[in-house]
Order: C-alpha cells, then sequence, then structure tokens
C-alpha cells in the first residue's frame, strides 16, 4: 500500500487507547535575567497553552490521521480533567470509557519553557495505586465492552498507575479470543509480563532495558540485534519496532532486525510525544492493512514532522503527504 492509501484506510479503522490520562500545560515565556534571591532564570511570562498528553496524546494522534479513537483511563472531578474533555470532545475522541473518580488529582504536566528551552517540569499526580482502574471498576467488563468495538488496542503507560499485570492478562486474553492487535509502548521498570502483545515499541534506552544490556560506552555501537534477540526471547512480541532518534527506527520479527528506516525529522525542536505518534501512526496503519514496513515507515515520517514542533503534537495526513507545507517553528 502506498501512503495515500494507507492514510485513506486509517478512516476506517477503530482503535481503544489505554493507560495514563495527563494534561500537558505549558507556560511561555522569555528570560532576560536571573532573579536576586537566588541564582535562577526569571521567565517573563508571555502566553500559557494546554494539551493533551500521556494516552490522551496517543488517542489524539490517531484522531489526527483520521482515525476513529475511544479512550480508556482515570480521570478526576477537577478542572484538569474538564479541560481534557473538551478538547478530546472537539477531536470527537470518545472518552465514555474513562472512569472519574472524585477522590484522585487528574494527573498535569506543567513545562516552563523560554523561547524553545525548557527549564523546568512540574508534575501534579496522586500515588500509582491511586489510577488503577481494576481497583476501581468491573474492568472485565468494561475491556469486554470496549473490545467489541475496536480493531486494535494501544497500551499507553507512563507509569502512573493505570497499567497493572492484572489488567494487561485481562486485556491480553480477551484480544486473544478476538483477534485484535495489542500493541505497548512500555516502561521497562514496571516489570509487567508482556509476553506474546502484537506490536511493542520501545525507544533505544527502553529496549536495551527490556534486553537486560548496558548504554554503550563511548566509541561502542548500539547492540541492535542483541536488543532485538533478547527482547524477542523475553516477550516474544509479533513485530517489535525500536526508535532510535537521530538514527531513525528498527523493525524486528522473530528476534531478527529486518529493516531499518533513517530518521525523517528536519530539524528537533522538541522530542516530547514522539512516541506517542509512533505507536498511534503504527497502530493505526496496521489496523487499516498496511504491512510492518509500510506502517514503520509511516510512523516515522510522522515522528519526524512531531519533533520538528514545539510541545506536545499530532501529525495531519495533509502534512504527511505535503511536509513543506508543515507548519514547524519559526
Amino acid at each position: 500500500m502506498n501512503t495515500t492509501a494507507i492514510l485513506a484506510a486509517i478512516r476506517d479503522v477503530r482503535i481503544l487507547v489505554i493507560g495514563d490520562v495527563m494534561l500537558d500545560h505549558y507556560i511561555w515565556g522569555d528570560v532576560n535575567r536571573i532573579s536576586p534571591e537566588a541564582p535562577v532564570p526569571v521567565l517573563h511570562v508571555m502566553r500559557e497553552s494546554h494539551s493533551a498528553g500521556g494516552a490522551a496524546n496517543v488517542a489524539l494522534n490517531i484522531a489526527a490521521l483520521g482515525g476513529k479513537a475511544s479512550l480508556m483511563g482515570m480521570l478526576g472531578d477537577d478542572e484538569a480533567a474538564k479541560h481534557l474533555a473538551r478538547m478530546l470532545d472537539a477531536a470527537a475522541i470518545d472518552i465514555s470509557r474513562c472512569v472519574i473518580d472524585p477522590t484522585v488529582a487528574t494527573i498535569v504536566k506543567t513545562r516552563v519553557v523560554a523561547r524553545t528551552q525548557q527549564l523546568c517540569r512540574i508534575d501534579r499526580e496522586a500515588s500509582r495505586s491511586a489510577y488503577a482502574l481494576d481497583a476501581t471498576a468491573d474492568i472485565a467488563g468494561l475491556l469486554e465492552a470496549a473490545l467489541a468495538e475496536a480493531d486494535a488496542v494501544i497500551v499507553s503507560d507512563y507509569a502512573k498507575g493505570v497499567i497493572t499485570q492484572a489488567l494487561m492478562d485481562r486485556l491480553l486474553a480477551l484480544a486473544a479470543a478476538r483477534g485484535v492487535l495489542v500493541a505497548v509502548d512500555p516502561k521497562p521498570a514496571r516489570h509487567l509480563n508482556l509476553r506474546g502483545v502484537g506490536l511493542l515499541t520501545p525507544n533505544r534506552h527502553e529496549a536495551l532495558e527490556l534486553a537486560g544490556l548496558p548504554e554503550p560506552g563511548p566509541g561502542e555501537s548500539y547492540p541492535l540485534a542483541e536488543a532485538c534477540r533478547r527482547i524477542h526471547e523475553a516477550i516474544a512480541p509479533k513485530l517489535l519496532v525500536i526508535t532510535l532518534g537521530a538514527d531513525g527506527m528498527a523493525v524486528s520479527y522473530d528476534g531478527q532486525v529486518a529493516h531499518r528506516l533513517a530518521t525523517e525529522a528536519r530539524e528537533i525542536f522538541d522530542v516530547c510525544g514522539a512516541g506517542d505518534t509512533v505507536i498511534a501512526t503504527l497502530t493505526a496503519a496496521l489496523a487499516g492493512g498496511a504491512n510492518a514496513v509500510e506502517a514503520a515507515s509511516l510512523a516515522n515520517r510522522a515522528a519526524g514532522l512531531v519533533v520538528s514542533k514545539m510541545g506536545t503534537a499530532t501529525a495531519t495526513p495533509e502534512e504527511i503527504l505535503n511536509p513543506r507545507q508543515a507548519d514547524f517553528p519559526v
């Protein structure tokens, strides 16, 4: 399938996103002096903005591509949740399967940015146990109903607590019975058993963690082949795609490196959310009938667009087909 055909097929794809739902808050400004109170910059605030983060950004990426996205996660009964609901509703994303718990705070990440340089990040969140879906809801019933209306599932684990082993076990069993693709963006520090997932999309550091390999030293090459072999032995994903930053992307089957793609980023302004774009595009393309290399090529192109923008961002079909006309920072 060519790019146009894949993007057309994505319009009929239904994808369920399960994971840590967040609100990304940006404070934009400029720095002209150091504070007399402490050796820290003084930011003159020019504007503030909000965007969907975490699993919500994955769903937004699917919607931006033209697919139909539904979202399952945990939200508080607060202003941040209302702000997220308005943004997701505007993108026609179904959030009816999100659990609303007034006893927890919606996760908010605030990034303070001076021009294009991030100065710091401020996180507002409760304990991991507060966001566990299977502790507050009939997760089996929720999953079964959601899977009945999905062509694929994306697990977006930001290690905030929504994704537990019990949830993964139920999801994989139900998906296997229905023949539904399960894609996972993993957090190796969680030590979850992901054996048998359909698609796994670690970045270069996460792949080393999953493989039990150290970071290469100065002058040493990245052990891609060994990482793929070890991940296959441990998890056996049907498809493994490792994002390698400036070195592009690698596609692996059965523990072997099958294909390498060079990065398509013109200039990197912000890598925030690039992993969300990769797994959203890969999953949507695969569900739409693309093969692994076609799907990875599309995801590589979409990620190249997203990292060329400031803040949490998405890529549209129009930008993918006409990248020279994409809206990039000046």
